[in-house]
């Protein structure tokens, strides 16, 4: 099959379902390719802050999302020998300090708005396999469904296919990759009847344990681990290593016992963020985390990626206007992003070193 658009795009996760909406929107004609047939994957960073929620205000998004469902923060909370020693309370004017949206409503509102533009296409199940190229110039990919080929030809091919990303990879993209020394286990737990949704924070043996409430009535649970250590602790007992969750959160104690029994209870997630040689070349730009890989520290990669599309949005509408699809022309999405991104990835490192400091005075 052969098709042909303004932009493609490589990924549709967040960043890539925002941008994709505001092309189409725009009259350009796009196509959006996923490799997963459905987007239910769990996704375990998905936590506006106050930047990602006022980009969905900006393109009058946020209400829809907000009808598919999430929750609002109340606090954040540090706790110290089974209880309270400080909590962080939403700023002033603000109402929250934070909000858990699953991927799967922040998605669906997006791409629902997305696919009622007929200038919109949204393959899922499909993969990128191969760049198109003409003079050095990125003019489309070739991409796979099943066993079908699909060549789709685009003025720009725009990679937002996350942290392993296959177009960073075809492009041959040099990247810096930033170990932060720890990996993380995420479980999840109901919540108890009555709970106030809060992220609570507390130091296990000097590393971070983090309990986040969820819209949907769980509370996901996450604890920093020493890297690469998670295969030497599956060969041993679970229960110590669970009881110190227990006896951080001793109100807690039934629903752990009874809803995290093995190590395969925990998901493991490879800790590392990355930086980018470029983000762009001829006909081609990154984004999201296939750019710049963010560590889960603040919950700032889903933010960033949002406020990614809404910056490269209007590059882009810049660059069809002047039939200017070069890397020249496309560097001002870099230009404009690159200096806070890599001012947040810093502050993600400072703030797992001093982390600590939360509990010292305690």
């Amino acid at each position: 099959m052969d098709l042909k658009c303004d932009v493609c795009i490589v990924g549709a996760g967040p960043g890539g379902a925002l941008l994709g909406y505001l092309l189409a929107k725009s009259n350009l004609s796009v196509i959006v390719i996923e490799r997963h047939e459905k987007m239910d994957k769990e996704f375990r960073g998905e936590h506006l802050n106050v930047a990602g929620e006022e980009v969905l205000k900006s393109y009058s998004l946020y209400d829809m999302v907000e009808k598919t469902g999430l929750l609002p923060m109340e606090r954040i909370e540090y706790w110290k020998n089974g209880e309270v020693i400080k909590s962080i309370m939403p700023s002033e004017n603000e109402r929250h300090v934070g909000i858990h949206v699953p991927q799967k409503n922040l998605l669906t509102a997006i791409l629902t708005e997305s696919t009622s533009f007929q200038n919109y296409r949204l393959l899922t199940g499909t993969k990128a396999v191969s760049l198109i190229k003409e003079n050095g110039m990125v003019k489309g990919i070739v991409a796979e469904n099943g066993k079908e080929k699909i060549q789709i030809l685009s003025s720009i091919v725009v990679g937002s296919d996350g942290r392993f990303s296959t177009i960073r990879k075809l492009a041959g993209i040099p990247f810096q990759q930033i170990a932060h020394g720890y990996d993380l286990l995420w479980a999840k737990i109901p919540a108890p009847s009555l709970w106030t949704p809060v992220i609570r924070q507390a130091s296990i043996d000097g590393k971070q344990l983090a309990l986040f409430s969820q819209a949907g009535g769980n509370i996901q649970i996450g604890w920093n681990i020493e890297k690469g250590i998670f295969p030497q602790l599956k060969k041993q007992s679970f229960y110590p290593f669970i009881q110190k969750v227990i006896e951080a959160f001793p109100d807690l104690k039934e629903l752990v016992q009874n809803h995290i029994q093995s190590w395969q209870d925990f998901i493991l997630l490879n800790v590392h963020s990355c930086k980018c040689q470029s983000w762009v070349q001829d006909g081609l730009v990154m984004m999201g985390d296939a750019a710049h890989t963010m560590s889960p520290t603040g919950a700032y990669g889903l933010n960033s990626a949002l406020l990614d599309a809404s910056i490269l949005y209007e590059v882009i509408i810049e660059a069809m206007s002047l039939n200017d699809f070069s890397e020249r022309s496309l560097k001002a999405f870099e230009q404009l992003r690159r200096t806070e991104v890599e001012r947040l990835q810093a502050q993600q490192i400072m703030e797992e070193a001093s982390f600590h400091q939360h509990f010292a005075s305690a």
